[in-house]
């Protein structure tokens, strides 16, 4: 009797052991952080509208870390677009939920001739902690204005895809800004 509830013991802690043992990798990707969510905000340059939202596209299938979702009607946008005469400008992120950054859609670029889904790609990319990367060849997002009027590369190469992966590896990380810093 005694043997008998010994076995049925063992093969207890062994049936229960099994997943522990069998899954470890399982129990990997569960630690994981999830991606950061961050929203954005358009209604205050409806005249691009069409170029930012494939912008934000472009950086939405680029990248793991972080997805970027339109904010409803009314609601607070982590990053807000704004349409302005002057020359197209960012404060520079990474954008974390609960932030407040703002995009200036330059008409001035606009104006000159240079792509429309370029400019606000571009300026995302800003928010997503990229800096200018200037002067540079088209094949750089972040040469802005550098890879010339001709150029509507909008698209990020693997090196700045890789640095806002890195941006966004440790998931959400709330912090309080010390300085607004504002780049083109």
């Amino acid at each position: 009797m005694q043997i008998r509830r010994s076995a049925y013991a063992l093969a207890a802690t062994l049936a229960l052991s099994v997943p522990l043992i069998a899954a470890p990798s399982a129990l990997a990707e569960d630690t994981r952080p999830a991606a950061v969510t961050i929203t954005y905000d358009d209604s205050r340059a409806p005249e691009y509208t069409a170029a930012i939202t494939e912008g934000i596209k472009i950086w939405n299938d680029k990248v793991d870390n972080v997805q970027i979702n339109k904010v409803e009607a009314g609601g607070r946008a982590d990053v807000s677009f704004v349409s302005d005469p002057g020359w197209p400008r960012a404060e520079l992120g990474p954008a974390m939920p609960g932030d407040s950054l703002t995009i200036w859609f330059g008409k001035q670029a606009v104006d000159d001739g240079y792509n429309l889904t370029r400019i606000a790609s571009h300026e995302f990319g800003h928010s997503l902690g990229l800096p200018d990367a200037k002067p540079g060849p088209c094949s750089s997002l972040m040469s802005g204005s550098t890879g010339g009027v001709e150029c509507d590369n909008a698209t990020p190469n693997a090196e700045e895809i890789a640095a806002v992966e890195r941006n966004y590896a440790g998931g959400f990380v709330p912090r309080q800004r010390q300085e607004t810093v504002v780049v083109g």
